[in-house]
């Protein structure tokens, strides 16, 4: 069974078109459907933002893990970069090669379209993580979205900040640069707690594009800012890249993010800036993603929209969170009794 700090709560959030979220729990593909998927022994590429971070290769081997169940193969696996140019490269290449299916997460919502609606036309399954591509349907033109609940992922990050934000105290919220459903839902989410549970705090704004070099822009705003109580990066990489600019300040503001890479659960476990993240579920999001790939391809149906919850993780709970969601990959194994 679970560990008792990674009980499920409700899910806050709606799909990108409004969906209400589905559970994991409803896609359970039958032994008929699973010898079906083992006798054509599918192929299935893998299509992500980048491949870098702790969250990718958890992702990825969820995936793996998933569909080495229905017998399919991953035959590719791309790393776009967080680049349009190179994600709508890549999904123009698939189209010509046509595996059977394609499990991606879109770099952005709009350059990418078209590129992705050329999946259904040519026969090949999309599965979509996070986000849908706009003007994309579900059926038509792919087989689910399978997400983190993301905005509430956002209202965790700002549960965790607040007790370390003094009273009419200011937080920056680092956001992406991009037209991104899911970092966009936290950003919502986070202002919106903000809103109700602590008035008093002040939010501003500020944008990066690259999250390698989030901390080009998080510098110069700490150097105008020197008062600031706070900054909510919405994902793990853009965090870790800005922590070395935090040093060397006579204040220096806490931090809360999403997503518990190997680097900021050690600076979670530190303490000194990180004060907490809404932790992801990688591997399992990837394990589902497989499980709708399968289902999709054995003729069956699937829910438009399979949330998991997120994890609030402090520096009480981190090891034995990051355990689960990206560390060891033992606990994964064909023994583990999770329920």
């Amino acid at each position: 069974m679970p560990v008792s700090s990674l009980a499920r709560p409700l899910v806050a959030g709606l799909g990108p078109h409004g969906e209400r979220p589905a559970s994991p729990e409803l896609l359970r593909p039958s032994a008929d459907m699973l010898e079906r998927a083992r006798e054509r022994a599918f192929h299935v590429a893998i299509v992500l933002h980048t491949t870098a971070s702790d969250w990718a290769q958890r992702q990825i081997a969820g995936i793996k893990a998933g569909l080495e169940q229905a017998g399919a193969v991953v035959v590719d696996i791309v790393d776009c970069g967080y680049d349009a140019a190179t994600q709508i490269a890549a999904i123009e290449r698939l189209v010509q090669s046509k595996p059977d299916a394609v499990i991606s997460i879109p770099v952005g919502s709009t350059a990418v379209a078209a590129a992705f609606r050329k999946l259904a036309v040519a026969g090949i399954k999309l599965v979509l993580l996070d986000n849908a591509p706009s003007g994309l349907l579900q059926e038509t033109d792919y087989v689910s979205v399978i997400s983190s609940d993301n905005f509430g992922l956002g209202q965790i990050a700002a549960s965790l900040i607040s007790p370390h934000i003094r009273q009419n105290g200011t937080v920056c919220v680092v956001a992406y640069n991009v037209d991104f459903f899911a970092t966009a839902q936290r950003e919502i989410a986070f202002g919106k707690w903000m809103r109700h549970e602590r008035p008093d705090i002040t939010l501003t704004q500020l944008k990066f594009d690259v999250p390698a070099n989030a901390g080009g822009a998080v510098g110069p705003y700490l150097d105008a800012n020197p008062d600031l109580d706070g900054m909510f990066v919405v994902w793990d990489e853009p965090a870790v890249a800005s922590l070395p600019v935090f040093s060397g300040r006579s204040r220096i503001p806490v931090m809360t993010t999403v997503d518990l890479g190997s680097a900021i659960a050690e600076a979670l476990l530190e303490g000194t800036i990180v004060k907490g993240v809404a932790a992801q579920r990688p591997f399992e999001q990837g394990e589902i993603a497989a499980t709708a790939a399968i289902v999709g391809l054995t003729g069956n149906a699937v829910p438009p929209w399979i949330v998991l919850p997120g994890v609030a993780v402090t520096s009480g709970n981190v090891a034995e969170v990051y355990e689960h969601v990206g560390g060891a990959p033992s606990f994964y194994s064909a023994d583990d009794t999770r329920g």
